[in-house]
């Protein structure tokens, strides 16, 4: 597990985004896993610029990590509509390549095994995207869940529909349950980036890089996984020993 910690959110984004920029340009046909929430899109954005100078996302396949149970696709806040605006528009990705599971449908348990074929059908994801929860969970993989889970649905912890609430109109309007790629389908990725940013995001941070290995921080599973590169504002970093960083941009 590489860390690299950088001044601001901004500037960790930037970093993260030269990486997956970096990556990008080696594999045109990249197939990319994108992250809803606040701490991937300072990346987008500064991915977006790469792709305004020159870098091609056309032929690029992207798979979102999860969705809301019961919300309608057209919703603002729906990961439909969320991967929409932060990734596929700035960073001009085919709408037909780009997947988010289905959790407004009644079969969706069945979808949600759907998903894991089709993610294999396309050659497994080269790139994950990552945010960290402040309980530790990645993608919806809440607190408890298995390092072998497979995309699945999920109910969401109490901590994550409080953190959740400030995108919804009030704590009542936010979903409970969502459809998850599970940490098998994230850790199966090739190479992993996660992006924090804050002090709220401190604990969960120091316990994923220093903690147990198990499923009470499921993104401390990450350090199983051969090639993981967490990009960390100070805030984010600040409960982690200096020997465990590096300062400034990857090459």
């Amino acid at each position: 597990m590489r860390i690299f910690v950088s001044p601001d959110a901004a500037a960790a984004g930037a970093a993260a985004a030269d990486l997956v920029a970096a990556v990008a340009a080696r594999r045109p046909r990249l197939v990319l896993g994108v992250a809803t929430g606040s701490s991937p899109q300072p990346l987008y954005r500064a991915l977006h610029e790469h792709v305004v100078r020159s870098l091609d996302l056309s032929g690029a396949t992207a798979f979102a990590l999860d969705e809301y149970v019961g919300i309608d696709p057209r919703h603002p806040q729906s990961y439909h509509a969320v991967i929409d605006r932060d990734a596929r528009q700035p960073l001009g990705l085919d709408p037909a390549r780009v997947h988010v599971p289905h959790g407004a449908t009644a079969d969706r348990h069945t979808t949600a095994a759907a998903y894991d074929r089709a993610i294999a059908a396309a050659g497994g994801v080269d790139l994950q995207i990552l945010g960290i929860g402040s309980n530790g969970h990645i993608g919806f993989n809440e607190p408890g869940s298995a390092y072998s889970s497979r995309t699945r649905v999920v109910d969401l912890a109490p901590q994550t529909i409080a953190d959740n609430s400030r995108f919804f109109d009030s704590a009542d309007d936010v979903p409970t349950q969502a459809v998850t790629q599970g940490v098998g389908t994230i850790l199966d990725a090739r190479e992993i980036v996660l992006v924090a940013a804050g002090a709220a995001k401190a604990d969960a941070v120091a316990a994923a890089v220093r903690g147990p290995i198990g499923p009470a921080v499921p993104a401390s599973f990450l350090r199983q996984h051969p090639r993981v590169t967490l990009f960390l504002d100070e805030a984010a970093a600040a409960l982690l020993p200096s020997s465990h960083l590096s300062i400034g941009a990857v090459a």
